[in-house]
């Protein structure tokens, strides 16, 4: 046992007693993140996230970074070259969050590439989404005098072979113009980048993506330059049919993008990307912290990357598709921002999820070898059971 000289004991005594009032004052502060000095979140975590360099996954880097400074935590950030690869580790137990884009809508659907045993719709949840100063619209080629999107009949576009995300949003926009894929040329592309290298290269005439993306910048610099034909707030018309087929778009005028900026906005759709998604049984606790955590130091990284302005709170989209986590409506309760008409809605999109995951369950007992023949019967089931429970099932 070693002795201590009664000043030293008592400067020693002080600082502890500093430390701990604010250790104290940290912890009581906004329901604090951690209690009793107990850290609400695990020494590491793991997510997915999109592909290295895109804005996705830059914005999850950031956010691990923030996690490590404030609260020690080790966060590996995984990039997935598709909707699937992002998912599968997340259903799998294998990691605890993703950073995705609208194919977590189609997982909680369960269709196009979830339309199969080894998937079906998924009990997916949401904690915050980045909702940024650009569109998920198409882009023309400048040089072939398109003004609105119905001027694109007999036009060639893009069609990326397993890419539900871009060919649904294609089709939604298309309808805005009220054309189908039927009135216009559709040429096979194996990836996003080059769709895009196709319009640069004059083998297609249009695109759909985010105003921001690297593609965009390419075709606005190249010979044949690039325009945004509207999707006009006020054509309802337009509206109706546009969001028949991606509900998920929303009204947005873009301040961002190639060949855009705040005096010459963009008068399109968009929605949020990327968004942070968990399954329904993530643990509430540490949800809520997470939650919590990146409302709270959005200042530490939202300079990280142009899209990550997008985690303010005052940009988040809480009326959406997918409904929000238990831990996170824990915590926008807390501070006064679920309101009764969030919980009403928030409440609609599980119970949608429980019709889906009940008529999952029933249709999966059945033996169809056949994919399509499986694809088709599901469809039909799917589209029953949720107009019997009185929601839209979009697609049939």
């Amino acid at each position: 046992m070693f002795l201590k000289h009664p000043r030293s004991s008592n400067l020693t005594l002080l600082k502890l007693f500093l430390a701990t009032t604010t250790v104290f004052s940290l912890t009581v502060s906004s329901n604090a993140l951690s209690q009793a000095g107990k850290s609400p979140f695990p020494r590491q975590m793991a997510w997915t996230a999109y592909n290295l360099g895109s804005t996705g996954y830059n914005q999850a880097v950031a956010i691990g970074a923030m996690l490590r400074e404030k609260f020690g935590v080790t966060l590996r950030v995984i990039p997935g070259q598709n909707d699937v690869s992002r998912l599968l580790p997340l259903k799998t137990g294998r990691v605890d969050f993703t950073v995705n884009g609208v194919s977590t809508y189609f997982a909680q659907e369960g269709m196009f590439q979830f339309a199969n045993d080894q998937w079906g719709p998924q009990p997916v949840r949401l904690l915050m989404t980045s909702n940024g100063l650009s569109n998920q619209t198409v882009g023309v080629a400048a040089d072939i005098g398109v003004e609105e999107i119905a001027d694109l009949r007999g036009r060639r576009i893009p069609y990326v072979r397993g890419a539900p995300a871009l060919n649904v949003s294609m089709e939604a926009y298309l309808a805005c113009g009220n054309l189908t894929w039927d009135d216009v040329v559709r040429v096979d592309f194996p990836g996003y980048d080059a769709a895009w290298n196709g319009v640069i290269n004059g083998d297609v005439d249009a695109g759909f993506g985010t105003t921001v993306s690297g593609p965009m910048y390419r075709v606005e610099a190249s010979p044949r330059g690039i325009f945004w034909p509207p999707a006009p707030h006020d054509d309802q018309g337009c509206w109706e049919r546009m969001l028949a087929i991606g509900p998920y778009f929303t009204k947005h005028h873009a301040t961002r993008g190639a060949g855009i900026d705040p005096n010459n906005p963009q008068e399109a759709g968009t929605y949020p990307y990327p968004m942070l998604t968990a399954l329904s049984d993530q643990d509430e606790n540490l949800v809520r912290a997470l939650t919590q955590a990146i409302h709270e130091n959005y200042d530490d990284f939202k300079d990280s990357d142009p899209g990550a302005i997008g985690w303010e709170l005052d940009r988040q989209v809480f009326q959406w598709v997918v409904p929000y986590h238990d831990g996170a409506v824990q915590y926008w309760r807390e501070i006064g921002i679920w309101t009764d008409e969030l919980e009403q809605h928030n409440s609609s999109l599980v119970a949608r999820q429980e019709v889906l995951a009940g008529a999952w369950s029933e249709f999966i007992q059945e033996e169809i070898d056949d994919q399509q023949e499986f694809v088709e019967a599901w469809e039909r089931l799917r589209a029953q059971r949720l107009e019997e429970a009185g929601f839209n099932p979009v697609w049939r």
